[in-house]
């Protein structure tokens, strides 16, 4: 039997005032990939920034429970810190921050958290070039400034660099597949495939079923009007492509 990772319960939260979820419960096992959908402004980036702590999102009642502990109070970083890592949908470029820099950063201070030594520039570099090339980026990205220039496949490639370095436990993949073309949908796919291990949880939200022919998912949920609407398996993609959204009405 899977453990439960992720446990959202009654969740009701809120972006400038205005409540987007409004009741919303989910469970996330132990390394399944669980997969989002659902219409425009149903509440799908609403509940991967509540997740995360987002400084945009209020949470005005319920829990989310990671691992079994509440992680509501806690601040984003410490999430991260915890193992929860997310893939936003628009990355935001930070002209002077070395892509390399930031990402070896990052990683030394989860293995200090974790207790674990700290590489050193020599053999993160080694490690990241094969991470690299798994990913088919050029080397050149590496020493440019994080996302800055990068174009929509180049960012979403790097921000799948960042997941197989920081190597998390939980994995929010926020429109990963927006703006891809097919090389790009694929290596990214890959690089995605590559960190399931049967530990490891994945929440992806999309909009489209293309990245599902090569992410399997093991759970689909629909989001509706700030809740959970319907739950299935993968045949459930098939059936809202027939439908569209309009047709499913409350669990």
């Amino acid at each position: 039997m899977n453990n439960i990772v992720v446990d959202i319960k009654n969740l009701y939260a809120s972006i400038a005032d205005k409540e987007i979820l409004k009741g919303l419960d989910l469970q996330i096992l132990e390394g399944k990939v669980h997969v989002i959908m659902g219409p425009n402004g149903a509440g799908k980036s609403t509940l991967s920034k509540t997740i995360v702590g987002h400084y945009d999102t209020k949470i005005n009642s319920g829990d989310i429970l990671y691992k079994g502990e509440s992680i509501i109070e806690l601040p984003p970083e410490e999430r991260a810190l915890r193992g929860i890592f997310m893939s936003f949908q628009n990355p935001v470029e930070v002209p002077g921050v070395n892509n390399a820099y930031f990402l070896r950063t990052a990683l030394n201070n989860k293995r200090k958290y974790l207790g674990l030594k700290e590489l050193n520039a020599a053999e993160f570099l080694r490690e990241l070039k094969k991470l690299i090339n798994e990913l088919g980026m050029k080397s050149e990205m590496i020493q440019r400034s994080l996302n800055q220039g990068f174009s929509g496949g180049e960012k979403k490639r790097n921000e799948i660099l960042q997941m197989m370095v920081l190597k998390p436990d939980f994995v929010i993949l926020d429109e990963i597949d927006s703006g891809l073309d097919i090389d790009a949908l694929r290596d990214v796919s890959e690089g995605i495939n590559k960190m399931k291990d049967g530990k490891r949880s994945f929440l992806v939200i999309t909009h489209y079923s293309r990245i599902l022919d090569y992410i399997k998912p093991d759970f689909v949920h629909v989001l509706k009007d700030g809740k959970i609407v319907k739950t299935g398996g993968a045949e459930l993609v098939a059936q809202l492509e027939e439908t569209g959204y309009e047709a499913l009405g409350e669990k």
